[in-house]
């Protein structure tokens, strides 16, 4: 590895697509620290280090995002425009990890600066390597600036 493990932010309402996401990178050994938030307005918090993340030590500015489309109070594809637009938080690779497979939402979401889309099939061995791949380049092969790490 190039550096210290990239912390990982996963935004993802679905509790059991949240469990199976963690499962699958602790499966592949993923040593990087992961926080989970349950809807678009809490990923904007952490993000931000607002309301109850504003402790830096305890929840660390993400090197990469796994965000859902369909979240509740603030949906996934605002929450990417609004990081995308932001000059300080623009860098950070975002993935969208989603069930949908809509030519829509896949043309927002690169157009909002999404920088991978990857849709959440059914079954569990697949998905799992999905994850690893997600793993393998973003954490391992790809390199981010040292300022978002």
């Amino acid at each position: 590895m190039k550096g210290p493990p990239v912390n990982i932010l996963l935004v993802e309402d679905n509790e059991n697509h949240a469990e199976l996401t963690l499962r699958a990178l602790q499966n592949n050994n993923l040593i990087n620290d992961i926080s989970v938030v349950k809807d678009g307005r809490e990923a904007l918090d952490f993000v931000y280090r607002r309301g109850e993340y504003r402790d830096t030590e305890k929840y660390p500015r993400p090197g990469l995002i796994l965000l859902d489309i369909n979240l509740p109070k603030v949906n996934g594809l605002e929450v990417l425009e609004t990081l995308k637009k932001d000059p300080d938080l623009k860098s950070i690779p975002i993935i969208m990890l989603t069930t949908s497979s809509r030519d829509e939402e896949i043309a927002k979401s690169y157009t909002g600066g999404a920088n991978s889309y990857i849709t959440k099939p059914v079954d569990f061995g697949e998905f799992a390597q999905k994850i690893k791949n997600i793993k393998l380049y973003w954490t391992i092969v790809n390199t981010l600036p040292k300022d978002r790490l």
